[in-house]
């Protein structure tokens, strides 16, 4: 099981975004990739995965770019010193990305028919891309890997859910000779296609979105939500515990002496 500190060192790397400025800098940088890059959102549960599974922190510690997800970091970050910024969940993002950059190849990998059709048609609107690729999200990752040397996408989005699409990510990148890049959208795909609403704008700015959720899917996500919440609050301590233990054992700094 990872350590607290392993997982602290994750949490570190997210990547601020606290004005307009730095969100299209982002913007710039992901359009101008040169090499596999990986995009990824950490929330809540997130946190939780990679605090009880190595292989899901390893994972998320391949990413390129980590992008802050949720109220439940939002309100955590200040806890380890760390600044929240603005929330820039994948559902927002994503689509916002894909309204930005210039003519891509897109290939959407994730969740199942009819909901992964209807989802690439709203993905499509608005937007100058070609969708050159489409496949569900239950396939061995070596037909991913297939599908992507064949049809060479500038942009891949994996929209099967963490720890899959993390884990997924990387064997992608390890095996793609492209610029690409390859964004873990969770259940971005689903809800375009309508299968599950997103809360009204009032209670997503009052942070309560993860409460609509909860009542639309109570059985599949009480778990991720109620009893995640507690996990989530004991590995904020056990983070929390380590910057202290980090910040405690640092060196002293030499003391000065006068010059005589």
């Amino acid at each position: 099981m990872p350590s607290p500190r392993e997982v602290l060192a994750l949490i570190e790397r997210i990547r601020c975004i606290s004005s307009e400025e730095e969100r299209h800098a982002l913007l710039d940088s992901l359009a101008a990739v040169d090499r596999p890059t990986i995009l990824s959102f950490v929330n809540a549960h997130g946190v939780n995965l990679c605090a009880r599974s190595a292989p899901a922190l390893t994972a998320f510690r391949s990413s390129d770019v980590l992008l802050r997800d949720g109220v439940a970091l939002e309100l955590a970050l200040p806890r380890l010193d760390l600044p929240a910024g603005f929330n820039m969940n994948g559902t927002d993002f994503i689509p916002l990305l894909l309204r930005t950059f210039p003519a891509r190849k897109v290939a959407v990998y994730g969740t199942a028919d009819p909901w992964l059709e209807r989802g690439v048609e709203r993905l499509k609107a608005g937007t100058p891309h070609r969708y050159v690729d489409t496949q569900h999200g239950f396939h061995p990752v070596e037909h991913y890997i297939e599908r992507a040397r064949e049809h060479r996408p500038d942009i891949i989005i994996l929209a099967m859910g963490m720890p899959r699409q993390e884990e997924v990510a990387v064997l992608l990148k390890r095996a793609l000779d492209h610029p690409v890049l390859i964004v873990n959208g969770g259940a971005i795909v689903d809800f375009l296609a309508g299968r599950f609403a997103r809360a009204p704008t009032y209670i997503q700015r009052l942070g309560l979105e993860w409460a609509f959720r909860l009542a639309q899917e109570p059985r599949r996500l009480f778990r991720r939500y109620c009893v995640g919440a507690f996990g989530f609050a004991h590995n904020v301590l056990l983070m929390r515990r380590a910057a202290a233990s980090r910040s405690s054992s640092a060196p002293a700094p030499a003391p000065m002496h006068k010059e005589l």
